[in-house]
């Protein structure tokens, strides 16, 4: 139970951390950089590195780790209206999709869940994220009956926030290996 809830308090707050990021810092430079872009969705977004990497490392159960820092998320974008269909079936997507994909691969016989006795396939993860995130721009436009070109402009966002997330982190580690 205490790993639950551990795993639970870590993947949301890391959720919510790049949420913030991404809406309070990369989005402000985005549209001050780019303001004719005509989209409302980050050309950045952190915060499917986090549910890659999640589902990733925590299998299945990322799916309850990661619900409630999505749901905070959209309760603090969208405050009550979190509660109507198209933002429940967006979180639904939101937090089932990416290890939904990666339990296809496995059932597949591509089994990409860290083990000990193996290196990462950094660029299979990579390769699962973007796959997910064509699938979460298709399915979360359709709840939300966006225009065609939010499908870019998230599937954009969605691919740099990974590998921009997957880069720094790699850094972050290998700097603090050296350190030690």
């Amino acid at each position: 139970m205490n790993r639950w809830v551990s795993d639970t308090f870590y993947a949301s707050l890391a959720y919510v951390v790049a949420s913030l990021l991404t809406f309070e810092v990369l989005m402000p430079l985005q549209n001050m950089f780019f303001p004719q872009y005509p989209s409302h969705a980050s050309l950045l977004f952190l915060p499917h590195g986090v549910r890659v990497l999640a589902a990733w490392l925590l299998g299945w159960r990322a799916i309850f780790a990661l619900l409630p820092g999505v749901f905070l998320v959209f309760a603090l974008i969208g405050g009550w209206d979190v509660f109507q269909t198209s933002r429940l079936l967006a979180i639904a997507i939101a937090v089932t999709t990416v290890p939904a994909v990666f339990y296809i691969c496995k059932w597949v016989g591509w089994d990409l869940f860290p083990k000990p006795d193996r290196r990462p396939c950094w660029a299979c993860v990579m390769g699962v994220g973007v796959v997910t995130s064509v699938l979460v721009a298709i399915l979360t436009n359709m709840a939300f009956d966006s225009a065609p070109e939010e499908y870019i402009a998230y599937l954009i966002g969605d691919i740099s926030g990974l590998f921009f997330l997957m880069l720094g982190l790699y850094y972050a580690f290998r700097l603090t290996e050296r350190r030690a």
